[in-house]
């Protein structure tokens, strides 16, 4: 401080500084004075042995406890005797009404000012082996929800929510949209993920899982990549590796991922996988039913188990060896999952099983001690050859290409696609029919869906399948859902009235919009974002169900098959699950439900799929049923 400087400036720039350090200081320095000032007038009572109230002097320790509740309650002056004591009263009134008053104020205010920083939600939480969630968008309501059932029988679990938005809000949202959380805590933090110091607030160094979400603008990828950059490489990251879910979206992003994540992160491409589901869906009427009853965590799910009593085994009689439980397939240690393995395929000492059960608590293994098979009601019946198909597609986005290049893998030779869309959203011709075989035949068209009469004019008798694709690429997201809507709609209204014979399936960009399209009172199944949730749920609980979903969604190895139950057994005939177990691995493939024809529009009866049923009950089928399959083709 320059030497010219007066008292005076020196005391006004003291004065500022401790000012300008907030409520915690002046609280301090005020305290300080109060007791400075009652300390002051108790010694002049006590030491000048002045009379209170006219009956004699007081100790020091009195007199202070006399000038105390007097700061604090100024109304009781007006019975005092002797003027001596009143002027040393009335001093130090003007203390509690001066300094004692602003110091409760003060105090106060500050209890309130750290009540409303902790509901902003930017203190540190304390908790260990939680699941943490950076970013919000309506993912977040069904991963949560997904989460809470799949902790229902844990006695404490916690699960920790960071984003840009206030605390207050994002537990409005879950308590509005997910009333019941059962045994899981949810605790709201506002931050940024991208930013390292920021991560620290939801402890991410003792989660057991981190899932990014991904921001709801047009280049999401590249807040997701920075974020799961941050993760990584934060100054106090931890030793061992982390255990991160994230989803691309673009494939041009794909290899950038992979560079950042390394081995940490299990990365979804949400284009690949969403436009395979929908292909194959298409195909087989009721599959997207069986691929949601075993990504969510409501009823049967997927898990991984080891029983060491089958090592020197085959498959073929592991998978009769758990009476409650449908076996898919093996995880060998340190390598990818293989679904539908060799009937022959001998375990060994660290493969594990894939399997499906209601819960991990309820995998149960249990040797047949008699054969239960009804080798005489398997049928020889082989499947008809494939015929030619038509199929529509209604509207494009980024997802189109991939799901073409689906559609090739399966289709029947002499096949028909077309695609129908406006003409600022259509595709280069030539980049789809490189994908496709040469006998297909590829068109497309410019033209409204949501017109009745274009629909008309697409030849809808011949048509066998139909998807609707959302123009998320073209539209916001409620406008797109809206457009596939009126779309939907138009579609069941001339299927109903000329007694068109078609599937349909519908991809919605916002989960809310499911229930609307339901009130078409459609057999169809709506594809959306919520499908990626669900993986993500998933593998956020077991990260090898990563490799477990790349196996069984891709066009190599094996897949879920609905196929025609007369192929396995004799239909009309009470035949249990162990049968028709055994007339699947007849033919290489592993059986793992089926589905009933007559529920298939009932929703209370799951639209007929029955996942992982009990292998000794038995079940009398009817001409049309089906029997879930995991096959090569």
């Amino acid at each position: 401080m320059p030497k010219t400087a007066t008292p005076k400036d020196r005391y006004m720039y003291w004065l500022d500084n401790n000012f300008s350090r907030g409520p915690h200081s002046l609280i301090k320095w005020l305290g300080i004075l109060s007791i400075v000032c009652i300390t002051v007038i108790a010694a002049v009572l006590s030491l000048g042995r002045v009379p209170v109230n006219g009956e004699g002097s007081v100790s020091f320790i009195e007199a202070f406890w006399l000038c105390l509740m007097r700061t604090l309650d100024a109304g009781t002056m007006g019975d005092d005797v002797g003027w001596l004591f009143r002027i040393t009263m009335f001093i130090v009134t003007l203390c509690g009404v001066f300094i004692i008053s602003t110091f409760i104020g003060l105090l106060t205010n500050g209890i309130e000012h750290k009540i409303e920083e902790l509901r902003k939600g930017r203190s540190r939480i304390l908790e260990e082996d939680h699941t943490v969630i950076l970013g919000w968008s309506e993912q977040v309501l069904v991963i949560i929800s997904e989460l809470v059932q799949a902790n229902f029988n844990q006695p404490r679990s916690c699960i920790a929510v960071m984003s840009e938005h206030e605390k207050v809000f994002m537990e409005d949202e879950i308590r509005h949209k997910i009333p019941a959380l059962g045994n899981t805590r949810v605790v709201c933090r506002r931050g940024f993920p991208m930013i390292a110091a920021d991560l620290q607030i939801v402890n991410i160094n003792t989660a057991k899982s981190i899932i990014v979400i991904s921001p709801e603008d047009d280049n999401p990828d590249c807040e997701v990549i920075k974020t799961v950059h941050a993760i990584l490489n934060h100054p106090g990251k931890r030793q061992e590796p982390y255990h991160i879910v994230a989803a691309i979206h673009s494939q041009c992003h794909t290899q950038a991922a992979h560079v950042v994540g390394k081995d940490e992160v299990e990365w979804i491409m949400v284009g690949d996988f969403v436009a395979r589901v929908i292909a194959q869906t298409c195909l087989q009427s009721g599959l997207s039913v069986v691929v949601t009853d075993m990504l969510d965590f409501e009823g049967d799910e997927i898990y991984i188990t080891k029983e060491l009593d089958l090592v020197g085994k085959t498959y073929r009689h592991a998978i009769d060896c758990f009476p409650k439980n449908a076996i898919m397939g093996i995880k060998p240690a340190k390598m990818p999952a293989v679904v539908n393995p060799p009937m022959d395929h001998i375990l060994r000492d660290d493969d594990e099983l894939i399997v499906i059960a209601e819960d991990d608590d309820q995998i149960f293994y249990k040797p047949l001690e008699q054969s239960l098979i009804q080798s005489e009601l398997i049928s020889t019946d082989h499947r008809p050859p494939s015929i030619p198909e038509s199929f529509l597609i209604l509207g494009w986005n980024s997802r189109g290409p991939s799901m073409i290049e689906e559609l090739g893998h399966y289709i029947s030779p002499g096949s028909k696609i077309t695609v129908l869309a406006y003409e600022e959203s259509l595709p280069l011709r030539d980049t789809l029919s490189s994908t496709l075989p040469q006998s297909t035949t590829l068109e497309i068209k410019t033209g409204n869906s949501t017109d009745p009469n274009v629909l008309k004019n697409q030849q809808l008798d011949q048509c066998n399948h139909v998807l609707l694709l959302s123009y998320s690429g073209l539209y916001p997201q409620q406008k797109a859902d809206a457009h596939t809507l009126l779309t939907l709609i138009h579609l069941r209204d001339i299927a109903s009235k000329n007694n068109y014979e078609y599937t349909i399936v519908t991809e919605m960009m916002d989960i809310r919009n499911r229930d609307l399209a339901a009130t078409t009172r459609a057999d169809d199944f709506i594809v959306s974002e919520r499908l990626i949730s669900l993986v993500m749920a998933q593998i956020s609980e077991n990260k090898k169900l990563g490799s477990v979903l790349q196996d069984l969604f891709t066009p190599d190895g094996s897949e879920i098959y609905i196929k025609p139950i007369q192929e396995y057994v004799q239909i009309g005939v009470p035949v249990n699950f162990y049968t028709l177990l055994e007339a699947a691995s007849r033919k290489k493939e592993t059986a793992i439900g089926y589905r009933i024809l007559a529920d298939s529009k009932d929703p209370n009866k799951n639209y007929g799929v029955h996942i992982n049923p009990l292998k000794h009950l038995e079940m009398e089928f009817a001409l049309d049923d089906k029997l879930i399959v995991i096959a090569e083709s």
